[in-house]
């Protein structure tokens, strides 16, 4: 028996829970909890923004640490929400704001008033292993184990998402399906054996491909997690007229536009390499890789 076991952060590993459209500010209890402004009103109104703005502020005592801390680590609205891949095709379903909080908490609703403390340490509640952001809680394990995977043991440098695992099954099977998958085959841990003649002449660009694509599609790749930090400077700000907001709002979109893009072409080159017997294009493909480099420093910039 041969076993892989790859390090994963997984695109389906951060998420906010759905709340309830039908209060006035009502997250469900969460780590990252979803809260819908009553009205569901554009990004911009006001009801929005000075709730954004109130959440970036708050603090409480760290029972853990006898700190105050800060409460926020990252806020996304609708606009960040959808470079993560957190915006389905119903707009009711589509938050005000998710607020990623800090991982030593557990966030729910209650009465405005908390008495002595609205912080407590109950006892034989759910595990702590979900919902925020922080590599202790986006990060699992991926184990393969067949024919076609390479012998390479504990793998701690491979960086995966949990959409790779089922392209990755299909190529594996020599199956494929009627549509093209939102991750790649993980060719890190396939068998130089079992990999076609064409894919394996062209192993180092196709690699790096696929370690683009990653980085700028999942939502806590290099991509996800610098849009993540410009988004939360964006809602916390309490410039005049709310210029660093509209500003940073603005760049967020044409980053997104551009990943998307980009991302497309990315995906299909993969797909017609993995499932459907065609050569990859250097040329292209250098190209690609190139673009996608060039979004992802672009994003890290605007996350400084």
């Amino acid at each position: 028996m041969v076993v892989v076991a790859v390090k994963e952060a997984g695109r389906r590993a951060l998420h906010g829970t759905a709340g309830h459209s039908d209060g006035r500010h009502s997250p469900d209890g969460d780590s990252a909890p979803a809260i819908y402004v009553h009205g569901q009103p554009a990004r911009t109104a006001a009801s929005a923004r000075s709730l954004e703005q109130a959440a970036a502020r708050l603090t409480e005592p760290d029972l853990a640490t006898g700190k105050t801390v800060r409460l926020t680590n990252y806020l996304a609205d609708p606009v960040e929400l959808k470079l993560l891949h957190m915006v389905t095709g119903d707009p009711r379903r589509t938050p005000s704001l998710v607020l990623f909080g800090n991982t030593d908490f557990w966030l729910s609703s209650g009465s405005a008033s908390c008495g002595a403390s609205c912080v407590s340490e109950p006892v034989g509640t759910d595990a702590w292993n979900h919902g925020t952001v922080g590599p202790q809680i986006n990060t699992t394990w991926l184990g393969l184990v067949g024919p076609g995977v390479a012998r390479g043991g504990v793998d701690n440098s491979t960086w995966s998402d949990h959409t790779d695992i089922q392209p990755t099954m299909m190529d594996l099977l020599g199956l494929r399906d009627d549509y093209v998958p939102d991750g790649r085959v993980l060719a890190e841990v396939l068998d130089p054996a079992a990999v076609p003649d064409a894919p394996r002449a062209d192993h180092g660009t196709l690699l790096r491909l696929g370690q683009v694509y990653n980085q700028l599609e999942s939502a806590v790749g290099t991509f996800g997690l610098a849009t993540l930090q410009a988004s939360t400077r964006a809602l916390a700000s309490e410039s005049p007229r709310d210029a660093t907001y509209t500003q940073i709002e603005s760049q967020l979109q044409r980053l997104g536009r551009d990943r998307d893009r980009v991302a497309a072409r990315t995906r299909a080159a993969l797909d017609g390499v993995a499932f459907n017997g065609q050569p990859l294009d250097e040329g292209q493909a250098r190209a690609l890789i190139q673009q996608g480099e060039h979004l992802l420093d672009q994003a890290a910039q605007l996350a400084s």
